[in-house]
């Protein structure tokens, strides 16, 4: 069965609350620690952690997911949160990593949502850079890698090559950019988690790497952090289980996203990191519908080359022809390929569209200019060759400068300088 968008609101934020009712404002940073039956490492995890935002310049919460424990795991927790102040416990009747993070993160009111191992097998000295990025509000989401070329990882060779064939598989199959999907060391700023997790369908190990692959999709930015990270001998996961768990997930939300069931492009319009190629999600549509419109474009050329040839030159029919053409190719690729309607920006995609024109219009003038003068169909031959670099050099700049859209900051202060003008 085929994911949708889990349609349960996320409850509102717990730490909000709070703070309209005291007048105190939430603490910055909401470290999560999710825990299954964790009575031996739980108090000394904590403290550590603790220690170690201690050290760091923001407000801060350590948050303990109890997923229905059955020893004394939740008495430890309470007995935590009365020792410490910044310690707070949730409780959850099942068990789920990925239940854990949607309702403590779901609830928490902290601008920086982290979550960790409880085994705490990353150095917490790469705590700093992970959040810091976003409380800048230069990334949306920040993950630990382990495959990082700085990393130091003592781990055995079995999780060695699972955790890299599973990642090599995520970059075959869904064509992620990430690295490393599930490192347990990750944080993510609560305006995207309050997005984006209703879109996650998985409860268990996949969340990580469904929250991820969605909002990597829907333009948002990760940061990654390489990290030392020490394997935990005494780690309860069953390896094998996990990972056909994982497999699963991989097919099912590759579906779902081919299918385009998931509102990427929303997200990221309302998160301000999206560009025009999050109308459809996927570049191999994006590139399918250039090629439908490029093919359609040089027949156009060709044809009008043709015509115009019989009553000018050849420099003036290549002329006429591929402003024509360059017109018709901008309008049509900025709505099929790239998904923009609408009037606004309009006039502005023409005039760089027609910079582009300016450059295919050089290079197929210079071949022009270098052919010995013969047969007209000839000509043609050789120009639709030239175009074809051309329609390369065109698709990278529709892609990476004529249809982006500017985020929201630049939006903003470009119209506060029209403002001040």
């Amino acid at each position: 069965m085929s994911a949708v968008a889990d349609p349960t609101p996320l409850p509102e934020p717990s730490g909000a609350r709070a703070a309209a009712a005291t007048g105190i404002a939430p603490p910055v940073i909401d470290v999560v620690i999710p825990v299954h039956n964790e009575e031996a490492q739980l108090a000394a995890s904590v403290r550590r952690v603790l220690d170690a935002l201690d050290r760091l310049p923001w407000t801060y919460r350590v948050t303990i997911a109890d997923n229905a424990s059955t020893d004394q795991t939740s008495v430890i927790a309470r007995r935590l949160s009365h020792e410490h102040p910044e310690v707070r416990v949730e409780h959850l009747a099942e068990k789920g990593r990925g239940r854990a993070l949607k309702q403590a993160w779901g609830r928490s009111g902290s601008d920086v949502l982290v979550y960790m191992d409880v085994d705490l097998s990353t150095d917490l000295d790469a705590l700093l850079p992970l959040v810091a990025p976003l409380i800048s509000g230069h990334s949306d989401l920040a993950i630990g890698s382990r495959l990082a070329g700085s990393s130091r990882v003592q781990r055995g060779l079995k999780r060695e090559l699972i955790s890299r064939s599973y990642n090599l598989i995520l970059r075959r199959t869904l064509r992620v950019g990430f690295s490393d999907a599930q490192c347990g060391f990750k944080a993510i700023r609560r305006d995207a988690a309050r997005e984006l997790l209703p879109l996650v369908h998985d409860q268990q190990w996949f969340f990580d790497t469904e929250l991820l692959t969605v909002a990597e999709r829907a333009g948002l930015r990760i940061h990654e952090v390489p990290v030392d990270w020490v394997d935990d001998p005494d780690s309860r996961v069953d390896i094998v289980r996990t990972a056909l768990d994982d497999l699963r997930g991989v097919v099912r939300l590759g579906a779902s996203l081919a299918r385009g069931r998931l509102p990427l492009r929303e997200v990221g319009e309302r998160l301000g990191r999206v560009s025009a190629e999050a109308g459809t999600g996927r570049l191999g549509l994006q590139v399918a519908m250039f090629l439908v419109v490029g093919v359609l474009s040089t027949i156009a050329y060709a044809a009008l080359y043709l015509g115009l040839r019989q009553v000018t030159g050849a420099m003036e029919a290549n002329l006429l022809a591929l402003l024509l053409t360059a017109v018709a190719n901008t309008a049509a690729n900025r709505r099929w390929s790239f998904g923009v309607q609408g009037p606004e920006g309009r006039l502005r995609h023409q005039l760089q569209g027609l910079a582009v024109f300016a450059l295919g219009l050089g290079f197929t003038s210079a071949v022009l200019w270098a052919m010995p003068r013969t047969h007209p169909t000839l000509e043609v031959v050789a120009l639709t060759g030239a175009n074809l670099l051309v329609t390369v050099l065109r698709f990278v700049a529709m892609k990476a400068w004529i249809f982006v859209r500017p985020s929201r900051d630049t939006a903003r202060h470009e119209q506060g300088r029209d403002a001040r003008r």
